[in-house]
Order: structure tokens, then C-alpha cells, then sequence
């Protein structure tokens, strides 16, 4: 995706969560970095859902305040049970 540094916009995620998993009841946050590391606790977001897509908002005077460049999208989930998976999802352009 690519995206102006001026914009204000939702990022969507698409996320396919084992069958009969209620997005309502499992927490997502999602991290926007420059490097190529995992993010760190401070680079998390809270996250909502809209059906099957995580999503938060992005771009001037949010959390997530892009400048140009090339950005990793990071997602976590916590499902019901003992799982919490932490996923690259994507690769986001900002120009």
C-alpha cells in the first residue's frame, strides 16, 4: 500500500482466525516501524476490528504519524487460549 504522509485514513489488516474465534473478544494491536526489528512494547497500538480486518487509524495527529519512507507492518493478536501470535503483515509506503 501506498500512502500520502498527509493522509488520515484507517490501515486494514486482513486477519483469517481459526474457525470460531470471535473478533470481538480477541485483542489486536498493531506497530508501524521503520527498522527492521520487532517492535518494541512502545511501538504497539490498540487496534479494533471491522469484520474480518484489523484496523487503526493512521497518519497526522494519530498514534501513528507516518513520514516518507518504507514501514513494516507488524500485527498481534490474542485469541482465546494459550496463543498470542505476532505477525509481519505487510509493507507500508508513505510518500
Amino acid at each position: 500500500m501506498v500512502i500520502p504522509a498527509s493522509s488520515l485514513e484507517f490501515l486494514h489488516i486482513p486477519v483469517t482466525l481459526p474457525a470460531g474465534v470471535d473478533p470481538s473478544a480477541t485483542p489486536v494491536r498493531v506497530a508501524v516501524v521503520a527498522h527492521r526489528n520487532n517492535p518494541s512494547d512502545t511501538e504497539w497500538h490498540d487496534a479494533d476490528w471491522a469484520g474480518s480486518d484489523a484496523r487503526i487509524l493512521i497518519g497526522p495527529g494519530t498514534g501513528i504519524t507516518l513520514t516518507a519512507g518504507d514501514y513494516k507492518v507488524w500485527i498481534n493478536l490474542d485469541p482465546p487460549g494459550s496463543e498470542n501470535v505476532v505477525r509481519k503483515a505487510g509493507i507500508l509506503s508513505v510518500t
